[in-house]
């Protein structure tokens, strides 16, 4: 299993530091079955997804598979293309952000990463989610976690703009409630038995330390390393680091009257072909089999399903 890692991460390594993951397509043939649908008339609440702000995963793009998931469980999905402001998302109930970046973005893609949203975009989100509203907040690592640190930093979250591997070649993560490093609660256990989910497989994302009053789903510890690098995907010996003790790689929590999930990796909830060798990564692996059903949970929880 270490070595099929190994060979992951090498992968990506191999064609993402210059094409920022061009050569991932979605998996057209993923199709999971769910058999206990939230809305069987396909009649659900609209879950939007961010695609206003140079959105890496976007409905028909890398989170085509994503869509397809929600769709399959009956809600309706669409995309959200314009700025966050106040009247905007007066009439949104959930929005996932996905890997924002800013507008511009040189190569090689070196620290700082500048915010992908401004302090107004900011503010009308948080008052969006204290009035009631749930915020899907996915970012990966650098530059992702950069361009989403502010906007997470109001809602009590730290984003390092790094990377979380336990060393410069293994960056997959399996959690499982067997190890407790998946947590059990409300989130794993779903509306029922079939909705139960004990391990999901992450790739190569970031760890993220959460407020005290937020729920881990995803929780790391000092076998993995944070790699504070200043270039994407350029990992040497003097890259500061440190053990990702105590950080999460997912979370929940209530805020006033709103929710928000915040996850520090986005290919978990995505189904792509990967690389000329067409690796599948995400949701289409057996090791990654239940991710779909943690993504259903998390959106219920949203939607106050669950």
């Amino acid at each position: 299993m270490k070595e099929n890692k190994c060979l992951w991460i090498v992968t990506f390594v191999l064609f993402s530091g210059t094409h920022l993951f061009s050569q991932q397509v979605t998996d057209s043939l993923y199709h999971p079955e769910i058999s206990d649908k939230a809305y069987p008339n396909q009649d659900g609440t609209i879950v939007y997804i961010d695609e206003g702000h140079n959105n890496f995963h976007t409905r028909e793009g890398r989170y085509m598979s994503f869509t397809r998931v929600l769709e399959l469980d009956g809600y309706q999905v669409k995309s959200y293309d314009s700025v966050f402001n106040d009247e905007g998302l007066n009439e949104v109930s959930i929005i996932v952000v996905a890997n924002a970046l800013p507008d511009s973005i040189g190569r090689p893609i070196t620290i700082p990463t500048a915010s992908a949203f401004t302090k107004d975009e900011i503010g009308s989100l948080k008052r969006w989610v204290e009035n009631g509203g749930s915020l899907y907040l996915i970012a990966d690592h650098m530059p992702f976690a950069g361009a989403a640190a502010a906007l997470a930093e109001e809602f009590g979250f730290e984003f390092y703009d790094s990377f979380v591997m336990y060393n410069f070649e293994e960056g997959i993560i399996d959690f499982t409630t067997k190890d407790g490093s998946l947590s059990d609660g409300i989130i794993t256990n779903g509306r029922n038995l079939k909705e139960e989910v004990n391990q999901v497989r992450t790739y190569a994302g970031q760890g993220l330390a959460i407020p005290e009053n937020a729920q881990s789903i995803l929780n790391l510890d000092e076998s993995q390393t944070v790699f504070l690098v200043d270039t994407m995907w350029v990992f040497n010996d003097d890259i500061e680091q440190f053990p990702a003790r105590n950080l999460s790689q997912g979370a929940v929590m209530n805020f006033e009257k709103g929710k928000i999930a915040v996850f520090g990796e986005a290919a978990m909830f995505s189904a792509q072909i990967a690389g000329a060798d067409r690796r599948k990564v995400g949701m289409n692996t057996p090791e990654a089999e239940e991710n779909y059903q943690l993504l259903l949970n998390i959106v219920h929880w949203l939607d106050d399903r669950l």
